[in-house]
């Protein structure tokens, strides 16, 4: 079920895409009455984007059926004053605003943070961009694949054939809808407790480097830039990905005796007692020796017979497995990750949508309701702006 632990708290979600929706989604799992706040002309640009093209043509597009499960949707054109005085009506009953335009597009509306914080002084005033609300890049464009790129990530994704390598999945947008909903959270923390609002400016810019924290602290206090190394383990070896009779494996023997212990159950125990492997300076100094060497012997088994055996040994060691295989593992399923929603859709009655990253008091958190078609919402909340779902 859903979460209560942000029950009372109003979201007017005016996001677009990825990275905003998915920080309001995080909040609407959490209880948050989220109100997401479409333009009449298509509404959010996800609706039409995914893999299925007769969600696309519904205006339902797999990509925004990811996240905005738990919404309502309001349509609202706020380059007219009926809009914007609608908006403003809402403001007064919220306790967030989220969004994403580039710098400077709210305040040309009227409605940037100084004029809300006007009508409600307690506002917690969220703005996602690229690059900040400031800086010489602040007006420019910003897709994840070019945050991707200026933050140095795919400069070491992929190995030294294959790098520079965009990360599959849009990662810098989902930091950035996670830090974003952190920063809200404590800004909401600070108005229950002051009375105080905040201004917050999420930069995916920044958001992206402060997650590569263990790269950027190697090269500003080690004075050691990073390099593309494929699956490979920079901090320890053997670590990384091993073929073996069928499948690929990960292993991560970074303590001395989690590499003994490996070298023993794969039938190999003189490498530990091998001049170059001896300790954690000189395994990562001959990382690719000894890779080749313990392929050998991972080569009578497959991965899963691995996977079982050097884990119930007390070295980390997993399968390498694609999504499907992923989203139907025990693990995931024990979980309760996946969640099944009635859906108003041509050609299907159900979609099925992740929750979040963790459970509330030993249970999984669920949405409750599917997400909106564009403007579903739109006469009840307006009907009554200051009361809740």
């Amino acid at each position: 079920m859903t979460s209560s632990l942000l029950s009372g708290i109003r979201v007017l979600d005016l996001t677009n895409v990825l990275a905003g929706p998915f920080c309001g989604y995080q909040l609407a799992l959490l209880g948050a009455d989220v109100i997401k706040i479409e333009a009449p002309d298509g509404g959010d640009l996800a609706r039409q984007l995914g893999a299925d093209e007769s969600l696309n043509a519904q205006g339902m597009g797999a990509s925004f059926l990811a996240q905005n499960a738990n919404k309502r949707s309001v349509v609202l054109d706020l380059k007219a004053e009926a809009g914007r005085i609608a908006f403003l009506a809402l403001v007064e009953g919220a306790d967030v605003v989220l969004e994403n335009f580039r710098p400077g597009v709210m305040e040309r509306l009227g409605l940037g943070h100084a004029t809300l914080r006007e009508r409600r002084p307690g506002l917690v005033y969220c703005a996602i961009s690229g690059f900040g609300q400031k800086g010489p890049l602040a007006a420019a464009p910003a897709y994840d694949q070019i945050i991707q790129g200026l933050s140095g990530l795919m400069s070491i994704t992929g190995d030294t054939r294959s790098a520079p390598l965009r990360v599959g999945t849009p990662v810098c947008d989902t930091i950035g809808g996670i830090t974003a909903a952190f920063a809200i959270c404590a800004a909401l923390l600070r108005a229950r407790r002051e009375g105080r609002g905040a201004f917050l400016d999420v930069s995916m810019l920044d958001a992206t480097l402060v997650s590569m924290g263990w790269v950027v602290s190697n090269l500003l206090i080690a004075g050691k830039p990073p390099a593309p190394m494929g699956n490979e383990n920079f901090t320890a070896s053997p670590s990384g990905t091993f073929r073996t009779a069928e499948g690929l494996m990960n292993i991560a023997a970074n303590k001395q005796q989690q590499f003994e212990t490996l070298c023993d159950q794969v039938g190999a125990p003189a490498l530990k007692s091998d001049v170059r492997f001896r300790t954690r300076a000189s395994r990562k100094m001959h990382r690719a020796a000894l890779k080749e060497l313990l392929e050998r012997h991972l080569a009578v088994h497959d991965a899963a017979t691995w996977e079982l055996r050097l884990n119930a040994a007390g070295v980390p060691a997993g399968r390498v497995l694609d999504l499907s295989s992923a989203l139907a593992h025990p693990q995931v399923r024990h979980r309760g990750l996946l969640h099944a929603l009635p859906a108003v859709l041509d050609g299907r009655s159900e979609l099925t949508v992740t929750g979040p990253g963790f459970q509330v008091d030993g249970a999984p958190v669920a949405p409750t309701r599917p997400p909106p078609r564009l403007g579903e919402h739109t006469q009840e909340v307006l009907a009554a702006p200051g009361d809740g779902s």
